[in-house]
């Protein structure tokens, strides 16, 4: 039984090695070469990984590509769904936020690099909302486990400012750059605590 459980966690660290061997070498091509001209065959040779291989673990380019983004947005369900059951909604998601930034290195190359790419590609859009959307209804689903009582519209508007919130608060941090790196973790930590402070005070202004 020991020897199974050893054998088994060897698989899968040899598999998430290999999915961020292809990640990482789909992201090299796209910055070196365009994304328009990145392959599936090529991120498999320049992963020194063979090529069926690369369908084993993304459908394409695409989703390699945005795999780190993937990544972070689920790290965000897995903390909200970890925070306090007698935090509110809102504070859930913020400390949930500022945790996965925390720990992820979003502030890091590889981060910084693939959200510059997303907003730069506009053939990455379909997979971008196949990704916000997948995770959207993950959150959704969190948050509606934490009511007292159903209510699946609140959970599901709770989600999409979420995640909307998220991506505003990304964008305006990348805009303050100057030259390639992006302004310290610090800059984007105080835009997310300002945001959610605006959403838990309400929209609504004469």
């Amino acid at each position: 039984m020991m020897m199974s459980v050893v054998e088994t966690g060897r698989r899968e660290r040899k598999k998430l090695a290999t999915r961020a061997a292809l990640r990482q070498a789909a992201l090299r091509l796209a910055l070196r070469d365009g994304v328009e001209n990145v392959t599936a065959e090529r991120i498999a040779d320049e992963a020194d990984i063979a090529r069926r291989t690369f369908f084993n673990y993304f459908s394409g380019k695409e989703e390699a590509l945005l795999a780190t983004a993937a990544v972070g947005a689920e790290a965000v369900v897995a903390r909200f769904r970890a925070r306090p059951p007698e935090e509110s909604v809102l504070h859930a998601l913020r400390e949930a936020v500022l945790e996965v930034m925390d720990r992820d290195d979003v502030a890091g190359h590889e981060h910084v690099a693939v959200l510059r790419l997303a907003r730069a590609a506009p053939s990455l859009l379909p997979q971008q909302l196949s990704v916000l959307a997948a995770q959207e209804k993950a959150l959704a689903a969190a948050i509606g486990s934490r009511l007292a009582e159903p209510d699946d519209a609140y959970a599901r508007l709770c989600a999409t400012v979420a995640f909307a919130t998220l991506r505003l608060t990304l964008d305006r941090w990348l805009e303050r750059s100057t030259g390639d790196d992006p302004p310290p973790l610090e800059v984007l930590r105080a835009e997310v605590a300002t945001a959610f402070a605006t959403l838990a005070a309400g929209l609504d202004r004469p």
